[in-house]
């Protein structure tokens, strides 16, 4: 059976999601072609689907079919707008979805220390880099890129004051990793306590699902548990982390009550 199906049309979303366990799977659309496609080892149970857009065609995908509406790192307001607008397209579906951030992190003991950290990263790169980096950004049709774009301006007050704090684009969310990099574009810089705090108020807005890396990616995954995490389990929002091996149980779940 092959489904033909025009651009923005969400079943593509469906078919892949439910019946790649089902059989060969032949589906063809303008973007998508997948022919006599099959899985080797059938998940049980399907995991769950995360998704992510900012446009009004994301947003009735995410509705429809994803178990959890993934945003990219914007300011705490306009990231509530979002869950809004996506919980009222899900209403309207008769569906209740989880939502997610997808951040960096840059955490140390003192805020000093991690803005630091964040003028070291940018201080290896070359204008020239930033600027080649921009103009291709600038071509991406993508509603979310935009938003991204927005938030540090194409790096000129970075590139006047050579002082990455003029990248915050709301309390401790950074936008200099968007400079050169597509996709989430922004960190949580600060002290262990400072992104505690952000995240704690994210999750207030409603997010049960934090995305998060580093750079480098080990070294900062073991600040992060080692500062972080402890404020976050003290404050119950987080399961305390089990150190059995294999046992990843409390590692990523935020509780229910922190809602």
């Amino acid at each position: 059976m092959v489904d033909s199906v025009q651009p923005g049309d969400a079943n593509h979303v469906r078919h892949i999601h439910t019946r790649a366990g089902n059989g060969p799977v032949d589906f063809k659309a303008e973007y998508i072609q997948v022919e006599n496609a099959q899985l080797q080892r059938i998940p049980d149970p399907v995991p769950p689907l995360f998704f992510g857009g900012s446009s009004p065609a994301a947003g009735t995908v995410a509705s429809q079919f994803c178990d959890t509406y993934l945003t990219w790192g914007e300011p705490p307001a306009a990231v509530a707008d979002k869950i809004a607008w996506i919980r009222g397209l899900a209403d309207i579906q008769g569906r209740t979805l989880d939502y997610g951030i997808r951040l960096h992190v840059i955490s140390r003991d003192t805020s000093d220390e991690a803005w630091a950290e964040a003028d070291r990263l940018l201080s290896a790169l070359d204008p020239a880099t930033i600027e080649k980096a921009q103009q291709s950004l600038a071509r991406s049709g993508s509603e979310g890129q935009r938003r991204m774009v927005e938030l540090h301006g194409g790096g000129s007050a970075y590139a006047a004051s050579k002082d990455a704090r003029s990248l915050e684009a709301s309390p401790n969310l950074w936008a200099g990793v968007g400079l050169v990099r597509g996709g989430a574009g922004t960190a949580l810089v600060g002290s262990h306590e400072e992104v505690a705090d952000r995240i704690a108020e994210y999750a207030e807005i409603g997010l049960d699902h934090f995305v998060l890396s580093g750079y480098p990616h080990l070294e900062e995954a073991y600040r992060f548990d080692e500062g972080v995490r402890p404020i976050l389990e003290r404050r119950g929002l987080l399961a305390p982390a089990s150190h059995r091996p294999g046992d990843l149980s409390g590692s990523t779940a935020f509780l229910p009550s922190a809602h």
